[in-house]
């Protein structure tokens, strides 16, 4: 049996809240789905971002309840050098989303970063360190 990957989907408590911030980080997502119940959105590598809102997961599971108390997964994007790693920290700061976890260059060898999305969820930035 094939194993593939077939999207990554985030539960988002506010849609339009949600979308500007993956706007932000780079996503190319069509304007005009801020109310959608569900959107999805193909990223560079051809990888699938999907979102769905409370109400849509609770309509197939009503018993649904977020996580709390921190996240159980991460989006982890290589942003390819550590000074893209820096610049893209900085153009979500300005954009009003302040990293969780400042740039620095960690022990196995990359540079990274954590940005939380509006829902919580780990966003981290990383590229390998320079040679």
């Amino acid at each position: 049996m094939t194993l593939a990957l077939g999207f990554i989907g985030i539960v988002t408590s506010d849609m339009a809240a949600s979308l500007a911030f993956y706007r932000a980080l780079g996503v190319s997502i069509p304007e005009g789905l801020d109310d959608a119940p569900h959107v999805d959105a193909a990223i560079e590598d051809g990888t699938t971002l999907s979102w769905d809102t409370l109400e849509t997961i609770r309509s197939f599971d009503a018993g649904f309840v977020p996580a709390t108390g921190g996240h159980r997964i991460a989006l982890a994007f290589d942003k390819g050098t550590p000074d893209a790693v820096d610049a893209a920290v900085e153009e979500l700061r300005a954009a009003g989303y302040p990293p969780h976890v400042e740039p620095w260059d960690a022990h196995w060898g990359q540079r990274y970063a954590t940005v939380l999305d509006p829902d919580g969820n780990s966003i981290d930035l990383f590229a390998a360190a320079a040679n």
